[in-house]
């Protein structure tokens, strides 16, 4: 018998391979989101159009309604958590909040990373959100949790180190260098949506997922030179990189710190034996052609259009430029 699943999100990166699961194993699926999102869901999803911000229609969610699952994708700071708190406890058999493979510590003390690994990030805001919101989920009793964390997970947005998204793809089309930060030999872990999806459905109404943290990603990591080849080859042409130290990069801009000292500059390598212990085996895509696929059809797609030049193009020519100087008599 199928469960009756609320996600709250369901268009975005990961969440909607996940709701496409959900409705193909028989559950009974219902979205709640702003309805803003040029993505199809399955006709058999019910939508209902709405913004966390209004908590007096926000409520309406449950009234009489009781649901097995609610998977919030949504949620990113303890206040919006608060809500959640307040909406669901007594009315949802399982609440399950999508925090963040970035809230464990960095700098890492051990290269591989495991639930056990402390969540501790000093470095980015998004993350100490986050780590709050698992805190509080912890410490309260009225609604049973799972905490599950992703790590870079792509499917429609290229994976980027400054989070520069199609940029990167334009100056790669436009013969200009891009930059990876450090040497690009850190190994990085990548994750397909949909190949996410497949364990997460496993934690869907499973008592064993009650109370407990999961991360889920693929098993091979790849260096940044390698993803930004990757890129760049899908898209028909040579990546011309330039290697440019976090720190001085983060002079230049200072809140790159949060996405490249609290996330991608230090190795992203997990041990998944805890998810698929409970969740059952899986396997991910590792061949990275194959990863970066759907993301490049994607920014092919978006390219199409005309863009206004980057707000961050100015600053990328000037790096690039004085990392080219450097040594030069």
């Amino acid at each position: 018998m199928g469960l009756s699943i609320l996600y709250v999100g369901g268009t975005g990166q990961i969440s909607l391979p996940c709701v496409e699961m959900s409705v193909k194993a028989g559950h009974k699926v219902t979205v709640f989101n702003r309805g803003v999102r040029d993505e199809s869901l399955p006709k058999k999803v019910k939508q209902i159009t709405g913004d966390m911000r209004d908590p007096a229609a926000y409520r309406k969610l449950v009234g009489k309604k009781q649901w097995d699952v609610v998977a919030q994708f949504m949620v990113f700071t303890p206040e919006q958590l608060q809500l959640d708190l307040d909406t669901f406890s007594g009315n949802v058999g399982q609440y399950i909040f999508i925090s963040s493979a970035s809230v464990y510590e960095k700098p890492p003390r051990h290269y591989v990373i495991t639930e056990k690994t402390p969540a501790v990030n000093p470095y980015w805001p998004y993350s100490q959100a986050k780590i709050a919101c698992e805190e509080l989920l912890r410490g309260q009793k009225k609604l049973a949790w799972t905490i599950v964390r992703p790590s870079h997970t792509v499917r429609s947005g290229l994976p980027t180190m400054m989070n520069e998204g199609d940029m990167v793809a334009r100056r790669m089309l436009a013969g200009k260098p891009v930059i990876v930060a450090g040497d690009g030999a850190t190994p990085w872990t990548l994750t397909r949506s949909e190949d996410f999806a497949v364990p997460f459905q496993g934690l869907l109404g499973n008592r064993k997922a009650l109370g407990e943290i999961f991360h889920i990603t693929g098993d091979k990591g790849f260096t940044w030179d390698d993803i930004y080849k990757g890129i760049a080859r899908g898209l028909g042409v040579e990546a011309k990189i330039v290697h440019v130290p976090t720190d001085t990069l983060c002079r230049y801009k200072p809140d790159w710190d949060g996405p490249l000292f609290g996330d991608k500059t230090w190795a992203a390598l997990f041990d998944n034996k805890k998810i698929k212990r409970v969740a059952g085996k899986f396997t991910c895509e590792e061949d990275l052609d194959a990863i970066l696929e759907q993301p490049i059809r994607y920014v092919k797609k978006r390219l199409e259009s005309p863009a206004e030049p980057h707000e961050l193009e100015g600053l990328y020519d000037h790096i690039c430029a004085e990392q080219a100087a450097l040594g030069a008599s």
